[in-house]
């Protein structure tokens, strides 16, 4: 299903999935409340899946509407969305003391190191399925 929103975004997914595993089992060894630390970047990691699957649709959405009718959907508008609904979560998670930030915001930057790192992925993927097959 994800392949037909956008054919990268499983590889983008598995990439913050695996920089969140990264940072837990390194992380661990650096932070004196594991809980807390588990917690905020566990949330964060969420955030940044539920980004990247926001930002697929949303450009699926907007091709096709521009496709079907010639004019541009409002993207800005879900771009403001999704970083209203990140500080929120932030502002959240600082008011319930319900994770580390810091660990929270490393998390989200899995989006950003994901999308680096995915023609990598793309790469290793690739061979794994020449294996396989």
């Amino acid at each position: 299903m994800l392949r037909r929103i956008n054919p990268v975004l499983p590889e983008l997914l598995a990439g913050i999935l695996l920089y969140g595993i990264v940072l837990q089992l390194t992380g661990m060894w650096f932070v004196a409340d594991k809980q807390q630390y588990s917690l905020g970047l566990w949330i964060g990691v969420v955030l940044a899946m539920g980004m990247a699957v926001n930002m697929a649709v949303v450009i699926l959405d907007a091709v096709d509407a521009m496709a079907a009718r010639g004019t541009a959907v409002r993207t800005g508008l879900w771009s403001v969305l999704r970083y209203v609904v990140a500080v929120g979560a932030f502002i959240g998670v600082w008011y319930f003391k319900a994770g580390n930030l810091l660990a929270m915001f490393l998390g989200l930057m899995g989006l950003k190191i994901s999308a680096y790192l995915q023609p990598f992925l793309h790469k290793f993927f690739l061979r794994i399925q020449k294996k396989s097959a």
